[in-house]
Parts: C-alpha cells; sequence; structure tokens
C-alpha cells in the first residue's frame, strides 16, 4: 500500500495548506480517507477524481468532510463527460448518524452512501477494511480506520481522546496514522476529544507500531517541536504529516 498525505491540518487549512485527506493506492485500488477543505485540490496532482473506487469519512466534523460536497460536483462533470459511468456512482462508507449528515453524502448518480460502525467489515478491491470507535468526545461517532492488503496493515487514527483502547486494533499496525492536535504547551488540563503529540508518541510505542504518522496537526507548529514532543515512539520512522508525504510499505 502506498499512502499519501492530501491534507493533514486542523481545524482549517494554514497558506496553501489542507485540511486532513489521505490517498491509499494499492496496485487495483484507490482509496480516499477523509476528504478535508484543500484535499481535492491535492487529490488531483495525484489521480483524476474520477478514478476513485471509494471514500471513507470519519466522522462529520467540517475540517475532515469540507471538500465533500465539490467532489460529488466533480464526479457529476466528469460522468457528464463521459470519463465515469452513471451506472458506477462512488460509494461513500461513513458513520450512519446523524442523519442529516448522511442525507448529504447521496446526489444524483455521483455518489451513493453505506453506513458503518464499529462491527463493519468491507472489502474494497484488495483492501480489508474494519473500524473502532473512538473516544471523541461529543456524542457523535467517529471511527478510527484499519486497512489490510497485501500482508500489511495501517491504521488510520482518526479524531481520537485519551479513552480510546487502541488494543488490539493498532497493535503493531505497520503504519498508525495518529493525531497530534495538542502540543505540551496548549493541551488542555481536561481530556477533550483530542490527543497530544506526546499522548500518540506513547500510544505507538505501546502497540509497537512499525511507524508512525503524526497528524491533525495545527498549521503553526514546526516540525522540529513535533519531532521533539514525539521522542516517546522509538520502535520505528516518525513521520511528521506534510502535503505531498507518501510512505510506502511495499518497499
Amino acid at each position: 500500500m502506498l499512502l499519501t498525505v492530501l491534507g493533514f491540518q486542523s481545524p482549517y487549512p494554514g497558506p496553501a495548506g489542507a485540511t486532513p485527506g489521505y490517498l491509499i493506492q494499492t496496485a487495483y485500488t484507490n482509496l480516499l480517507l477523509d476528504c478535508g477543505s484543500g484535499v481535492l485540490a491535492q487529490l488531483t496532482r495525484h489521480l483524476p477524481v474520477y478514478d476513485l473506487d471509494a471514500l471513507i469519512l470519519s466522522h462529520y466534523h467540517h475540517d475532515h468532510v469540507a471538500d465533500v460536497g465539490v467532489l460529488q460536483y466533480g464526479l457529476m462533470v466528469h460522468q457528464l463527460f463521459g470519463q465515469r459511468d452513471k451506472e458506477s456512482p462512488l460509494p461513500i462508507y461513513a458513520p450512519g448518524k446523524p442523519a442529516e449528515k448522511t442525507a448529504e453524502l447521496v446526489y444524483r448518480d455521483a455518489t451513493r452512501f453505506y453506513p458503518v460502525d464499529e462491527t463493519t467489515t468491507l472489502t474494497i478491491g484488495d483492501i480489508r477494511v474494519s473500524f473502532l470507535r473512538t473516544d471523541h468526545g461529543d456524542g457523535d461517532p467517529c471511527h478510527a480506520i484499519r486497512l489490510e492488503s497485501s500482508g500489511k496493515t495501517i491504521v488510520y487514527g482518526a479524531d481520537s481522546g485519551p479513552g480510546t483502547d487502541w488494543t488490539p486494533f493498532a497493535s503493531q499496525a505497520d503504519l498508525f496514522i495518529c493525531e497530534g492536535t495538542y502540543l505540551e504547551r496548549n493541551k488542555p488540563a481536561r481530556p477533550n476529544g483530542h490527543l497530544s503529540v506526546g499522548q500518540a508518541a506513547e500510544w505507538a510505542e505501546r502497540l509497537r507500531c512499525g511507524s508512525l504518522l503524526i497528524t491533525h496537526l495545527f498549521h503553526e507548529y514546526t516540525e522540529e517541536e513535533v519531532r521533539q514532543e514525539a521522542k516517546a515512539y522509538r520502535s520505528g520512522t516518525c513521520y511528521v504529516a506534510k502535503i505531498g508525504l507518501q510512505i510506502d510499505l511495499s518497499v
């Protein structure tokens, strides 16, 4: 599996930036995880939108879904141009509530919605997908996503507070994509459904993950200060998210 970071910032994109979105590719499958603000423009640097096989949304917060409507428009246009079959709407897999959000995921012949929860397993092309509800704290479900293909595993942690039990869901994942919303200097006194960079590193080390990608970062953070606070992770390679970063698990 090849991962390309299309966006990683939160709560909004910085200059020339984008909020969360990750392209997962194998020889047979093109899968998009989340579709935040600015993600679609980055996607087209790597893949025509009409070649996507599926979109999976972890939850419905704006920074993770802001470009979904634009994607729907784009797919509609490519159907009109004959570049994507109207009989093949893009499947969007996402939590089944709130209902007002799920209703927006069906658009003409462009997209169809399929609800998922922590009991769901999917096969999309040659990728097996499963889900874990995270401690995101506001009542509406948020799901981490586990991807398995050709003996490799990627776990996308989405948004998560310290109450999430990652064992065994993310244990020994080849790549753990974990949010580091806070640094020590701005971490809230009470948990609020997000992790700090230090907590992300501690979890990845405890889970013995092969590599760690720290994401969901405020655009003013520097790579140096993120790395400084991620020193608890020593088991493998630590990546700090940036747009265009690619991690090839087949190597």
